[in-house]
């Protein structure tokens, strides 16, 4: 592979958006932005189209997915996959058995069960079958252990080979100019945000680079600085030459995923293949290509396989479909597939570079090919994406993202593929991080963390007597008792939580009152004041919710939730260029640690720490002031985020120990005591405070989710998502979020169950909860206008069971400002 070949057609000078890597995805990409019209998309692969990880790809296709955004991207998928051959005159060789996720024990059995009830307000066709339904669609199977199956049909699989040459075939048709063996030997960004892409046949000037290279994808992040966190994994494989009873069958087997064996079993001609994902322990990373780099030349290659690594699996699987007992084995592909620490890829636009974007990190690139290609091509055809996907957001990711923790985390997510998805999920490998709080040294033993974007942060905390440990469950479980305690605790003394994991924003400079107009759909608030207030996209979607602080004359702090820390400050920083502002932006969420102090009891303890006066009068809700605590300087923000009397202090990291220590001292009499993350949530949704990612996201518009409040359409500044949402409030909603009670036994509402009314899917839920003072569970969803009015029954599905819930005036439980405020006015009128 040393001489590179000449090139057939001399190579554009330019290109639009230019993609590196010809995988499926690659290729697919292409396709999409040349189809929808865009002119000079021009595609770069190294040696030949598959090389990599596409070309041995098993080829699996499957609507199903856990989550919520990706079941869209499998759907857009399949469905391309089916016209394709229509439409570029190209064999895909796709084969639509349908496939059976088979359980074999009772908490598999509920895990389906909570699948389902993600399914319904889906437009995917999916079935919990009985054992006797699983047999007669799967004749070969022994079904001793069988207690039920899912079953999704129109799943199957494709030739990967046929699906790219075909992808390729359709990109070429509508434009798109694909060169190999072209490889890329550098790229350097230009003063006016583009990008110079060299090549040992010329250089390409291109307005924007899609890194869709695979498990290359972190030598083409090298070459400008960055480090993907992705890691290739040995995948293998076993075919099995012709089997006598496979032959037989009168129409093709269903794809068999057996999740206990933890492997996958499809018809392959008239034989079988199979396919295991293996234990940590026995699992094999290619760590050397990480510090290494991929060995030169590598391109359609194998690893050595290794059919001692796999036989445990193996035997599950002839004990599963006993004909395998007798069949040859013909082949084991072992080839590398990439990982990232999360199993999801990285998908969009990168944080801290201009115009360049990443399509990397598929462990399942041949489902995802087609749903991807048309996702990234809307996005970057409209300025925003086209719905929300943040799980895949490349910016997920940062300096705390180390090689030992990718790979410790690679292993896991291998090794646990098919593990039971439970609510709540925690996973342990490659924790901690770099990212712990200034109080995480005194907290960690005391309770259960959780890990938010890198950082750890406590779940809820343990007292004498409780039942320790992580405990994950559909139902209600360990935890449910000691978050009610947290809840009466906040409610009726005072709390401390550590909040450190907010993504943390300064921003000051002479434009950037102007840039923050622009930005955010609320006023700003005058300097010592806070509010809450919205980025929306040109749509007028919710991108992101942020409080913003005026500290002093220009110069504000931008607090945003953990998980959209670089999501929210690539948004700030692209509007930066595309205005051309005069502003300084500054990322401080690793160096300032954050404590929130809430309950009635709360500014008592506070007010014995500093000679600032803490009372109502003096300090204000949503007022900021530099104080002194414990005379270490600090910043507070009176705010109610569990809707109890509170305070948000901000402090230098390594201050924050002493300044939590004195809280905790001087709160003794008043009954201090910590409180967690799940006790937040079940308090913000008593007092109906919405959630981003769940009751606003991307894929919602304000108004719809209730922020009318937040939206100041008549500001004079033409902020993003204005004209957009005019439009919106001119046509009239068709949807609104609604705010539902419900009567339930052991199970409470997460968010995202379907919303069942007269025997009809009409909406889902975003969020729910137990409110231990009501004692009821709760939850926020989207229902059709005409449903969405107080008193309206409706039933929510939780673990395959309708459950009654009542349409109620939000929210159940008054903020403790407006109970002091009607306290007031009830005492006042006596």
């Amino acid at each position: 592979n040393g001489d590179m070949g000449a090139l057939r057609k001399r190579l554009k000078d330019t290109a639009e958006t230019l993609i590196i890597g010809g995988g499926c995805v690659g290729v697919s990409l292409a396709y999409h932005l040349a189809k929808l019209g865009q002119k000079d998309v021009v595609l770069l692969e190294k040696s030949e189209l598959t090389a990599g990880s596409t070309w041995h790809a098993a080829g699996l296709t499957t609507y199903y997915h856990p989550g919520i955004n990706l079941k869209k991207i499998h759907y857009y998928s399949i469905k391309l996959y089916e016209q394709l051959e229509a439409e570029t005159g190209q064999a895909v060789g796709f084969h639509q058995p349908g496939s059976i996720r088979i359980a074999s024990t009772v908490s598999r059995v509920d895990e389906m069960k909570y699948q389902m009830t993600r399914t319904h307000w889906h437009s995917t066709p999916q079935f919990l079958i009985s054992p006797e339904e699983v047999q007669e669609l799967c004749p070969l199977l022994n079904m001793d252990k069988v207690l039920a199956g899912l079953h999704t049909p129109g799943d199957g699989h494709i030739d990967p080979y046929s699906l790219t040459m075909a992808l390729a075939a359709g990109a070429r048709m509508h434009g798109a100019h694909i060169y190999n063996p072209a490889p890329v030997t550098g790229l350097f960004p230009t003063p006016d945000g583009k990008w110079d892409v060299h090549t040992p046949h010329g250089t390409i000037r291109a307005n924007r680079v899609v890194n869709a290279a695979g498990f290359w994808a972190r030598e083409v992040g090298q070459m400008i600085g960055l480090e993907h966190p992705t890691i290739p994994v040995h995948h293998q494989y076993v075919v099995t030459a012709t089997v006598a009873e496979v032959k037989a069958l009168k129409k093709e087997l269903p794809v068999i995923r057996d999740l206990e064996g933890s492997y996958y079993l499809r018809q392959e001609r008239d034989g079988l293949l199979f396919g295991p994902y293996e234990k940590q322990e026995k699992m094999v990373l290619q760590d050397s290509w990480v510090t290494d780099g991929v060995p030169p030349g590598f391109g359609k290659e194998l690893f050595e396989s290794d059919l001692d690594r796999i036989m445990d699996h193996v035997e599950m699987a002839m004990e599963m479909v006993p004909v395998l007992k007798h069949a040859d084995i013909i082949n084991i592909v072992s080839g590398p597939i990439t990982y990232t620490p999360d199993l999801l890829p990285m998908v969009g636009p990168h944080q801290g570079v201009q115009n360049y974007w990443t399509a990397i990190g598929f462990g399942y690139g041949i489902i995802h090919a087609g749903g991807v290609g048309k996702f990234l091509s809307d996005w970057i055809l409209s300025g925003e994406p086209p719905y929300d996907l943040i799980e895949c957001d490349p910016n997920r990711y940062s300096k705390w993202t180390t090689v030992p923790f990718m790979c410790a985390k690679a292993r896991e997510s291998y090794g646990f593929n098919n593990l039971v998805g439970y609510p709540k999920e925690e996973r342990f490998a490659g924790r901690p991080t770099s990212r712990v709080s200034g109080v995480y040294e005194l907290l960690k033993e005391k309770g259960s963390m959780g890990f938010h974007a890198g950082w750890e942060q406590p779940h809820y905390f343990y007292k004498p007597g409780d039942d320790v440990g992580y405990r994950p469950s559909f139902k209600r479980t360990n935890w449910f008792g000691p978050v009610g305690r947290e809840c009466q605790l906040v409610m009726e003394k005072v709390g401390v939580i550590d909040l450190s994991p907010f993504g943390k924003f300064m921003v000051k400079g002479k434009d950037s009152h102007k840039l923050l107009d622009r930005l955010f759909a609320n006023t700003l608030p005058k300097v010592g004041l806070t509010n809450i207030s919205h980025m929306l996209t040109p749509r007028g979607h919710v991108y992101a919710e942020l409080t913003i602080t005026q500290l002093a004359p220009g110069e504000f702090m931008l607090i945003t939730g953990s998980g959209s820390e670089l999501h929210d400050l690539r948004w700030i920083e692209r509007e930066v260029t595309d205005g051309g502002y005069d502003v300084d932006i500054s990322n401080v969420t690793d160096g300032i640690g954050v404590l929130g102090v809430a309950g009635p009891n709360s500014r008592r303890v506070l007010q014995k720490l500093t000679s600032e006066d803490m009372s109502d009068g003096a300090f204000r809700f949503l007022h900021c002031k530099s104080i002194e605590l414990a005379d270490i300087p600090l910043r507070a923000t009176r705010i109610s985020y569990t809707g109890e009397l509170g305070w948000e202090l901000y402090m230098d990291m390594p201050k924050m120990e002493a300044v939590y220590q004195a809280i905790m001292e001087a709160g003794q009499e008043e009954g201090i005591d910590h409180f967690g993350t799940y006790a937040m949530a079940s308090l913000r949704l008593e007092k109906g405070f919405r959630g981003w990612g769940a009751e606003m996201n991307c894929d919602t518009n304000p108004l719809e989710a209730g922020l009318d409040y937040f939206i100041k359409l008549n500001k004079p500044a033409d902020f993003v998502g204005k004209q957009a949402l005019l439009e919106i409030k001119s046509q009239g909603l068709t949807r609104n979020l609604a705010y539902l009670t419900m009567d339930t036994d052991d199970v409470d509402p997460e968010g995202n169950e379907t919303i069942w009314h007269n025997g009809k899917v009409v909406g889902n839920t975003t969020s729910g909860a137990y409110s231990y003072t009501t004692r009821k569970s709760l939850a926020f969803g989207y229902l059709p206008t005409h449903l969405a009015t107080i008193g309206q029954n409706v039933e929510v599905e939780l673990l395959g069971r309708k459950y009654p819930a009542t349409v109620v005036q939000e929210p159940l439980v008054q903020t403790e400002p407006t109970r002091t405020r009607l306290q007031k006015k009830s005492r006042g009128g006596a």
